[in-house]
Order: structure tokens, then sequence, then C-alpha cells
């Protein structure tokens, strides 16, 4: 690419990708001559037992768990360690997907367990869980979730118990040279709260922001910032591609410019 970019440091809140040359960000790299740093902008706590009960929080009497994440799986089996729980062989899982499913071997003999799952989103595991609809569920979930699955739920009149059992936090980001960065990418409100958390004289002023997401979005604009790359879109349905048009588009402008 010949044009000469505006935008040349992007910083992503998120950790690096296992093989970063083999993912799209590796090709924007190749594509764009920008540079990409990744950063976690929030870690995941568990609550501790004793909190948990505080909250009068059981795992007692359910017979069917919805895992939603990786994270809930390692943290509804932590707690029932701390808890010294003994999860019934009786117990019934339900998983927003496939790989989430077979995440539970690690804890579980995989083919001796009720395990069942849905394509990817929540509104597809509705399907499967309405077909058990006498089960009384168990939902480990964080402290920041997504309400529309709690909403469909209550739509579907489904018996459940949401057991709040780690939280996210802001992570410690003293270490970022936050002004090196000509672009953010952002995929949670509490990716935004970590940035205000940790630098709070930040000014977009000429920096650009993207997001991932309705709620990642609103919580942007809620902040005070201005949203530049918005996903998914119709012609950009991931991150990486939203980012791929935007600087597409800006190389032509500055070819355009250039010409005359």
């Amino acid at each position: 690419m010949t044009a000469t970019l505006k935008i040349k440091n992007i910083l992503v809140s998120q950790p690096e990708p296992a093989d970063m040359d083999k993912s799209p960000y590796g090709e924007l790299c190749r594509k764009f001559n920008v540079n990409i740093d990744f950063h976690k902008f929030i870690t995941i706590e568990g609550i501790s037992a004793q909190e948990f009960r505080k909250a009068k929080g059981t795992f007692n009497e359910h017979t069917a768990v919805i895992l939603t994440s990786r994270h809930a799986v390692d943290h509804f089996f932590r707690m029932a360690k701390e808890m010294r729980y003994e999860i019934p062989d009786s117990l019934k899982y339900f998983c927003i997907s496939e790989s989430t499913a077979y995440y539970l071997q690690k804890y579980v003999q995989y083919r001796k367990r009720k395990i069942f799952y849905g394509k990817q989103n929540f509104a597809d595991l509705m399907s499967v869980i309405n077909k058990h609809c006498e089960e009384k569920f168990l939902v480990p979930s964080s402290d920041i979730h997504k309400q529309t699955m709690f909403t469909l739920l209550d739509e579907n009149k489904i018996n459940y118990t949401n057991a709040v059992i780690y939280r996210t936090v802001a992570s410690n980001l003293s270490h970022v040279e936050i002004s090196n960065y000509d672009l953010f990418i952002f995929f949670s409100p509490a990716g935004i709260k970590s940035l205000q958390n940790n630098f709070p004289e930040f000014k977009q002023d000429s920096k650009l922001i993207g997001a991932f997401g309705p709620t990642t979005a609103k919580a942007i604009k809620e902040a005070g910032f201005k949203l530049n790359i918005p996903a998914p879109t119709q012609s950009a349905p991931s991150m990486t591609m939203a980012i791929d048009e935007f600087l597409t588009h800006q190389a032509k402008e500055i070819r355009r410019n250039g010409r005359k």
C-alpha cells in the first residue's frame, strides 16, 4: 500500500490471538502496515464461597445448569469445590455452544453426563431449554451480564436461579502508554469503564474508537466519546472486517487528496 495512513498504532482491548500471524489481525498488519497491540482491559475474578453464601446463594435443589462461557464453567466447578457441594451425576448441562460443552471435559467425563448445547447464541440454546422446561436451572453468571438472557428465560417461564459467582474488574493498565495509539477497539461496556478508571484524564480528541456490539457502542456514547468504527454491520459482521473497511476507505481518501 503506497498511501500513508493516518492510523499507525492500534490498541485492541483483548488478549492477543494464539497465532497472531494467521489471525485476521495479522492480515490487517500486513495489508495496511499498521502496528496492533493487545491489552486485556478487564479481568475476571471469582466471588468467594463466603460472599456467595452471604448473598443467600446455593447450588442445592437444582437439576440443571446453564453455562454461557468457559468462565462460567470454571467458576461453577470452583464454587462447587469451595462450598463442598457434591455435583450429582444426574445434573444436566446446557451450554451456549459445542465448544463450551466440550470444555466440560476438563471437569467431568463427557460421555457419562447429560450435556446439551446450542449453536452459538442464547436464543438457539433457548429452544433446547424449552424441551426440558420441567428442570430447575442454575445460571452461573458475572456481576455484568446480558439482561436479554434472563428476559428470554422469564418470557419462556423457565424456573431458574441466577448465581453471581464471578465479577468483571478493570485490569491494571499502568504499563500502557495510551498516548501512543491512534485507534482503540472495545468489545464490552466494562472495557470502557476500565479505560476511564485507568486513564481518568483521557480525552479522545483526534483519536478514533471502534466498538463491537450495541451495548458497547452505547457505553462509548454515554462516556462522552465518539464512535468511529461500529461493528457488526451488514457489510462487516466482524470487528476486523469493520477495521479493514475503515482503513481501506481512509487509504482511498489519502490517494484522492494526493492527486488534487
